[in-house]
């Protein structure tokens, strides 16, 4: 919810509308109608600033200004049916307990249609505007995360009873005392009396998402996550990602099949190849390379100012930036035997983010994202825009009836579903499923 998620410039484009409510309201009912299973909002709680300190970011409008997304959550749940709504929540600067009565609360006026993607936060700058002087370790903030999640397994699974809330005019009784008890939790990082201050929602507890690439991230989303987002641009390395979680959830007690997993994807169609690459490098002349490089700037940790323009980075970059080179190299047309030159790398990065891209007609794209589900064993994508509402019109308008046409386009549903409902597609219900930890408190 900034003006440049992955795409900072692009709010300049003609086809970008001013982000209202009434923008997002209008943009969910429209994904509501067109089949899409939910809406996911990334956030953060700091400013980009390893490049060129804030100035860049705030020019770009790269992920700043970033307002509260669950705010308007209420707002777009009311507007549609059956759209589910993905919620970034960072375990090192919220209260478990404040955090369990907010989402118990857009659980019920969603009905049901909420998930938490658990973040534990990376950027310094977070840290240093939440009263920290300087971010918590990476591995330490994941021990954290583990009993944050106790605690607000224990709030929502735990402390109300199902029928806990009577209502009885006769009785005089709205809320039985023997059905409602507090968690008396003292951990090493947190203490909470509860109970929760909201009774039963329908899932009690979030459809849980997760985005962990280290081993420790892995691990924490093997233990708690229901989806998790990959990272990669080359199907055969996510692939090695999906292996590697599937058998880490069988050591957990979990079955191999209890994690969907999403993929990342940036997609510009249109009905011919030529025209969707027409299309593509109209986008590209708004894109602001600056605010580019701050992003990257935050996900590496590494300042490419530090660097003069006409280094080949191939060579002499960083290791993450090699290791994404690579890929490119692999599988971007055109890309063999470019110079990699800082600016190269940013424009291969501006509007897609570290994400691959699938540009071209219907059945390009189509293609690509087959290729993706056949060799990456992904479950399925999640569509990164650079502007909004046109890019998802794009891909409503093009590419769904190749899909349709393809009969790989999910597009069966019960009316009103839960989140937990329509990503498991198991016939479980709402509630977490027997071995999620979740249920280790019900």
């Amino acid at each position: 919810m900034a003006p440049g998620h992955l795409a900072p410039g692009l709010w300049k484009h003609p086809d970008q509308q001013p982000q209202t409510l009434n923008h997002w309201v209008q943009l969910a009912k429209f994904l509501d109608e067109a089949g899409f299973h939910g809406i996911f909002f990334a956030d953060v709680l700091g400013i980009y600033d390893i490049y060129g300190g804030n100035g860049p970011a705030l020019k770009s409008g790269a992920q700043i200004p970033i307002q509260d997304v669950s705010l308007f959550i209420s707002a777009l749940a009311y507007n549609t049916k059956n759209l589910s709504f993905g919620i970034t929540a960072s375990t090192t600067y919220e209260s478990p307990y404040a955090l369990a009565r907010k989402f118990s609360t857009l659980d019920q006026l969603s009905n049901g249609r909420i998930g938490w993607n658990i973040v534990t936060s990376y950027l310094e700058s977070a840290a240093k505007s939440n009263g920290q002087e300087k971010l918590v370790e990476h591995d330490e903030r994941y021990r954290m995360a583990h009993e944050f999640m106790e605690v607000v397994y224990k709030l929502l699974e735990g402390s109300w009873q199902d029928g806990a809330v009577e209502a009885n005019r006769e009785t005089g009784v709205y809320s039985n005392p023997a059905k409602v008890k507090k968690i008396h939790h003292v951990g090493k990082y947190y203490k909470c009396a509860g109970p929760n201050l909201v009774g039963p929602s329908p899932q009690r507890t979030p459809f849980l998402l997760q985005a962990g690439a280290s081993k420790t991230g892995q691990d924490f989303a093997a233990t708690h996550a229901e989806a998790m987002f990959l990272p990669g641009m080359v199907p055969a390395k996510t692939r090695e990602i999906v292996q590697n979680m599937k058998n880490l959830l069988v050591k957990k007690g979990r079955s191999r099949d209890s994690v969907k997993f999403i993929a990342g994807i940036f997609i510009c169609v249109d009905e011919t190849d030529e025209k969707a690459q027409a299309k593509f490098q109209d986008l590209m002349q708004y894109a602001d390379l600056d605010g580019t490089a701050s992003l990257f700037g935050g996900w590496s940790g590494t300042d490419l100012s530090a660097f003069s323009d006409d280094e080949d980075f191939s060579f002499t970059g960083p290791p993450a930036i090699q290791s994404m080179i690579s890929a490119w190299t692999r599988t971007v047309p055109g890309t063999e035997g470019v110079k990699w030159t800082k600016r190269h790398i940013l424009q291969q990065l501006a509007i897609s983010g570290a994400h691959p891209r699938a540009i071209g007609s219907p059945e390009t794209v189509a293609n690509i994202m087959e290729t993706w589900i056949d060799e990456a064993m992904v479950d399925g994508f999640n569509i990164s825009y650079a502007t909004t509402p046109g890019t998802f019109q794009d891909v409503v308008k093009f590419l769904w009836p190749e899909l349709r046409r393809r009969e790989v386009l999910a597009e069966s549903r019960v009316e009103r579903q839960s989140m937990r409902s329509s990503f498991l597609q198991d016939g479980g219900g709402s509630l977490a499923r027997e071995g999620h930890p979740a249920t280790f408190y019900r």
